[in-house]
């Protein structure tokens, strides 16, 4: 704006506060009344665009009852990561690429009420006691927080959004993220009720591409998914969902992924669909699909289909007390395919690997690719 600067739309703000804290339970045509005597003050004195006014306008509204100036970013669809960095620095992912945002927060104070105004919508708490939170937004987003003292330079807010519509398979072949002939090997395996884990590095799309894949499960199955957040859009009609609570709300224990995949096996499912395993959990995942819950799938972190093992093998040492190569015979005997995602530098994301789990060669457990991609990034079959 040429007329109204930063500084000064943050003076109109505080104004607003001060001005709301004297009226009692608001509605937004009273906000919006308020917001317009201030801009018409603030007229007197400089001269204001229509369009600056309506810029104006919208953004002090956004302030108490949106999301502040991250509003504005939750309504471009374009817009598929947002990552502030304290009150001054904001930068986004749009169309894949990674840019700064602007505009800034005008306080540490704003910034931190906004985050708690996330938390606290999906009962959740961050305070200094507990200063790191995950939280999801109306729409599904996932968001990550950190405030004081933890982040000592201002609150930390990370938010991952989702496509308004879920991704298919067919939107993803025409992304370029995989053929058609890897696509139907995927749904077939789906149907016939193979166990899959779907593997990669943070924001290569393994969440989207899980419920891309779900929408192969026959329709007749009960479907049980668990998640820290709930995330995943299944399509599943038979379908139950579960999300872990943290233990500081209203004073009450904390609810697990671990407790979630045991009350799980009581529901009759005949899936179990666990959004990401990162922890002990895995242990009772890799125990729900070696006794009777084929078919059942999830996410984790890895770095390549191979290392899918290596972690694998990690996370299930720190939750059981067992030898090696027991942890290796349940993994073989348990998950069949590994699907591996990469995300470019451009922000393009696509499978890269798809891998069977062959049972044992030995000690070690065999791995046999089926595809992976050339030297030109196109996904061919193995031979």
């Amino acid at each position: 704006m040429s007329g109204v600067t930063r500084t000064r739309i943050a003076a109109m703000k505080r104004q607003l506060t001060e001005d709301l804290r004297r009226c009692v339970s608001p509605t937004d045509e009273d906000i919006r009344r308020m917001i317009g005597v201030i801009i018409e003050r603030e007229r007197e004195t400089s001269y204001f665009s229509l369009s600056e006014r309506r810029e104006t306008a919208r953004e002090l509204f956004d302030s108490v009852r949106g999301l502040d100036i991250l509003q504005e970013l939750l309504e471009d669809a374009a817009v598929t990561e947002i990552m502030v960095n304290g009150p001054d620095a904001v930068f986004i992912e749009k169309n894949g690429c990674l840019e700064r945002w602007p505009k800034t927060f005008a306080s540490r104070e704003k910034l931190e009420d906004v985050v708690r105004r996330i938390v606290g919508a999906c009962n959740r708490v961050v305070n200094e006691r507990q200063p790191i939170a995950d939280a999801r937004l109306p729409d599904g987003s996932r968001v990550n927080a950190v405030i004081s003292p933890a982040a000592p330079d201002g609150p930390v807010l990370t938010i991952r959004r989702f496509p308004d519509t879920p991704m298919t398979m067919a939107a993803l072949i025409g992304a370029g993220s995989l053929t058609a002939e890897a696509a139907a090997c995927l749904e077939d395996s789906v149907r016939r009720g193979r166990s899959i884990l779907v593997s990669g590095g943070t924001g290569a799309g393994k969440t989207t591409f899980l419920n891309a894949m779900s929408a192969a499960i026959p329709p007749n199955e009960r479907v049980v998914s668990i998640e820290d957040n709930a995330e995943l859009c299944l399509a599943s009609a038979n379908l139950v969902r579960l999300e872990a609570r943290d233990a500081a709300i209203e004073g009450g224990r904390s609810v697990t992924l671990r407790d979630l995949i045991r009350t799980a096996l009581r529901m009759r499912p005949d899936r179990i669909i666990v959004g990401e395993v990162r922890g002990e959990e895995v242990c009772d995942l890799l125990q729900a699909v070696n006794t009777g819950h084929r078919g059942s799938m999830s996410t984790i972190h890895a770095n390549s289909a191979g290392d899918t093992l290596i972690r694998l093998e990690t996370l299930v040492m720190t939750g059981m007390a067992i030898p090696l190569p027991a942890i290796r015979r349940q993994i073989a005997s348990g998950i069949e395919l590994i699907v591996h995602l990469t995300r470019r530098p451009s922000g393009r994301r696509l499978v890269s690997a798809i891998a069977e789990i062959d049972g044992m060669d030995g000690d070690e457990i065999a791995l046999r690719p089926l595809y992976r991609l050339d030297d030109e990034d196109r996904l061919i079959r193995c031979l």
